[in-house]
């Protein structure tokens, strides 16, 4: 199971946000710092997200992730307002390893089943839960009609493998993940999941880490870091 730092961009600082809100904590001003620390610190991958790209649907924090990717050689996820076939291109070419996608494939099945048939082993999907409800456009949205289960579904169809599931209402709050809503989402789909939202302590991780055996790969922790819960040290033992 990897422990992957996050770090959440918006206006150039690495911020931290709850439950999406425009109510954000700047923890850093130089990302690329950041991103150097938490590789030193032991991680083999870490989450970008552009906060601008996700609210507004125009990335504006690119050149900070092409900097991270040069300046560090880290393996990147990056996502955050992706909503074209020729932007994911483009950060493969800067070097991303994984490209982060919701919004738009939630909204047009066309452009699923493209990204689907060329980019599937480069682009994870991610689940941007508020109960069922799959929520777009930086959190600020439901998508129309699709509930989270039926859209994972629809996912594994098209031959997806693995995705990001955050419990928007948990994101930021230092509650605990949604273990139920993940068994669920483990057991109905057979996908494999990223999970990410609430991560608190390394208790939290250990609940996680039983569930590794039902198909949890991975889990996105970012408050939790900044504020010194735990250390990312600490979180690998686990």
């Amino acid at each position: 199971m990897l422990i992957i730092p996050a770090i959440d961009l918006k206006d150039g600082c690495v911020v931290r946000y709850v439950q999406g809100k425009r109510d954000k904590k700047v923890y850093s001003r130089d990302p690329v710092k950041t991103a150097k620390y938490w590789i030193k610190q032991g991680a083999d991958l870490i989450h970008v997200v552009d906060l601008d790209g996700a609210f507004d649907g125009q990335l504006k924090n690119l050149a900070f992730v092409e900097k991270i990717v040069k300046d560090t050689g880290a393996n990147i996820e990056f996502g955050g307002g992706v909503r074209s076939a020729i932007l994911i291109k483009k950060l493969l070419n800067l070097g991303v390893k994984r490209v982060i996608v919701g919004t738009r494939v939630a909204q047009d099945e066309k452009f699923l089943k493209e990204i689907a048939k060329n980019f599937k082993n480069k682009v994870i999907v991610s689940l941007d839960a508020q109960g069922e409800r799959l929520m777009i456009k930086g959190w600020k949205e439901a998508s129309k009609g699709l509930k989270v289960i039926d859209f994972a579904l629809r996912l594994k169809a098209l031959g997806f493998k693995e995705v990001i599931y955050t419990d928007t209402l948990k994101d930021g709050t230092l509650k605990g993940p949604n273990i139920k809503d993940l068994k669920k989402l483990l057991k109905e789909t057979g996908l494999l999941v990223i999970a990410s939202g609430g991560v608190s302590s390394l208790e939290d991780l250990r609940k996680l880490k039983v569930l590794e055996k039902d198909g949890i790969t991975g889990v996105i922790i970012g408050k939790a870091l900044y504020e010194g819960k735990f250390t990312l040290a600490q979180a690998l033992k686990v």
